[in-house]
C-alpha cells in the first residue's frame, strides 16, 4: 500500500466531502422538485416497493441478514478501489460497513412501531449501502470493473448483432432478443451467487449465461403476449430503464433496442444519475454509444439523428422510484408520447415496480439471482425468470 503524503489527504477529504455534498444536494432535489410522470395513471397510490418489510417478518429476517453479510463484501470492494492512492481506504472502509450495519439494526428495530404506518422495501437498504459509500468517500467502487466489462462487451457487440440478424423468423429473433436481455443481466456484481461465478470463471460470458439462465416456461412467463402484441403496429417511442454496464447493456439491452428502432420505434435509454454497484450511468451510457456506433449502422444512424436517445434516471441508487423522475426526462416522455415502457433488473423491475401499473404498455425482464427470493416468488431454478408484459392499466 503506497503512503500518503498530508497535501494528498487534504485532496481527498475534500473530494470526498464534495462528494457527499453532491449525494446530499441530488437527494434534496428529487425531494423538493417531485415531477409527474405521465406513465403514471395516478402517483397518489404508487407503490414501488414490492415487498414490505415492515409487515413481513419472513422477508426482513431474511433480508437484514443478507445485506449486513454483504456490506463486509460491500467494504472490500470498496477499500480495494482505493487502496493504491489512499492508505486511509481501509480505515474508512471499515467505517463504512459498520455505520451501514448501525443504519440495518436501526430500521429492524424500529419495525415494530412502524408496522403498517409506512413501507420498508429492500429499495432503502440498497440506498443505505450507496449513502454511506458516499458518506466516507467512496463514490464509485467499481469503476475499474465496469471500464473492463465496457470494453469487453463492445469488442464483441458485431459479432452478437450478427448471430441475431441471422435468425429470419420473427419470433425466433425477438425470443432471442429477450433471453439476451435476461442473460445480460446476470452480470451483477450486487448478487452474490453471481460475484461467485464471476471471480472464478473469467470466461464467463453471455452465451454462458444464456445456458444458465431458467428454461421456459419460466417462472413469470408473458413472452407469447410479447411476441404477439409485436405483430401488430410499431410503438411510438420506448423508454427503456437500464441496469448494469458491460455485457447487459452493451449486448443485452443495446440489440434489443436496436431491434425497436429497426421497427421505427423512438428509444429513450435511462440510466443512472450516479453510480450505484456496477450499474451503467447516463454519462457512461452515452460514451459507450458514441463507441458502440462504429460497429452497427442502425445503431449509428439513429444515435446521430437522436431517434436513440439518453437520460439520467434521477436515481442514486440500482432500485426505481417513478415518483422521482428528473422533469427532464418527464417532459421527454410526455412528449414523445411513449407508449411502451421496458424496465430491466431485480432492483427496477423486481425489489420494485413488479406489481406497479403503467398507463403504457409495460415490459418488465429479470433474472432472479437469488435462490431464497425466487422460492419465496414461487420458483425452483437458482436463476429464475420475470417476463412481464402488461397492457396500459386503464
Amino acid at each position: 500500500m503506497l503512503s500518503t503524503t498530508l497535501p494528498q489527504l487534504v485532496i481527498i477529504t475534500k473530494t470526498a466531502t464534495i462528494s457527499a455534498l453532491k449525494f446530499t444536494r441530488l437527494a434534496s432535489l428529487k425531494r423538493a422538485a417531485m415531477h409527474n410522470c405521465s406513465l403514471l395513471p395516478d402517483p397518489a397510490v404508487y407503490q414501488p416497493d414490492t415487498l414490505d418489510l415492515n409487515t413481513d417478518a419472513k422477508a426482513a429476517d431474511y433480508w437484514f441478514d443478507c445485506f449486513r453479510n454483504l456490506a463486509t463484501k460491500f467494504a472490500k470492494v470498496a477499500e480495494k478501489s482505493q487502496a493504491l492512492v489512499d492508505n486511509t481506504a481501509g480505515q474508512r472502509a471499515e467505517q463504512f460497513r459498520e455505520a451501514y450495519i448501525q443504519k440495518l439494526e436501526e430500521h429492524q428495530r424500529n419495525i415494530p412501531q412502524n408496522s403498517g404506518k409506512v413501507v420498508l422495501g429492500t429499495s432503502e437498504l440498497l440506498n443505505i449501502n450507496e449513502t454511506m459509500l458516499r458518506r466516507y468517500g467512496f463514490t464509485d467502487p467499481w469503476l475499474s470493473q465496469k471500464k473492463l466489462e465496457n470494453a469487453s462487451a463492445v469488442a464483441n457487440l458485431k459479432e452478437r448483432l450478427k448471430e441475431l440478424d441471422s435468425l429470419q423468423d420473427q419470433d425466433a429473433r425477438w425470443t432471442e432478443l429477450v433471453r439476451g436481455v435476461l442473460a445480460g443481466n446476470m452480470f451483477d456484481w450486487g448478487a452474490q451467487a453471481i460475484a461467485n461465478i464471476l471471480e472464478q470463471n473469467s470466461s464467463f460470458g453471455l452465451h454462458s449465461a444464456l445456458d444458465s439462465i431458467e428454461e421456459r416456461p419460466w417462472l413469470l412467463d408473458n413472452l407469447d403476449n410479447w411476441l404477439q402484441r409485436l405483430k401488430g403496429p410499431p410503438h411510438k417511442c420506448a423508454v427503456v430503464f437500464v441496469d448494469n454496464s458491460g455485457v447487459d447493456v452493451v449486448l443485452g439491452v443495446l440489440p434489443f433496442a436496436r431491434e425497436l428502432l429497426k421497427r421505427g420505434t423512438k428509444v429513450i435509454l435511462c440510466a443512472n444519475s450516479e453510480p450505484a454497484l456496477n450499474d451503467v450511468t447516463s454519462r457512461e451510457l452515452e460514451a459507450l454509444l458514441d463507441e458502440c456506433a462504429p460497429e452497427c449502422e442502425v445503431i449509428a444512424e439513429a444515435w446521430k439523428s437522436r431517434r436513440l436517445l439518453v437520460y439520467a434516471n434521477g436515481q442514486s441508487g440500482p432500485c426505481l422510484d417513478m415518483r422521482t423522475l428528473p422533469p427532464e426526462l418527464c417532459d421527454a416522455i410526455a412528449a414523445n408520447e411513449t407508449d411502451l415502457l421496458v424496465i430491466e433488473g431485480m432492483g427496477r423491475a423486481l425489489h420494485t415496480n413488479l406489481n406497479a401499473r403503467f398507463g403504457c404498455e409495460t415490459l418488465k425482464l429479470a433474472v432472479i439471482k437469488n435462490r431464497w427470493l425466487a422460492k419465496y416468488l414461487g420458483g425452483e431454478a437458482m436463476f429464475a425468470v420475470i417476463c412481464k408484459f402488461e397492457p396500459a392499466a386503464s
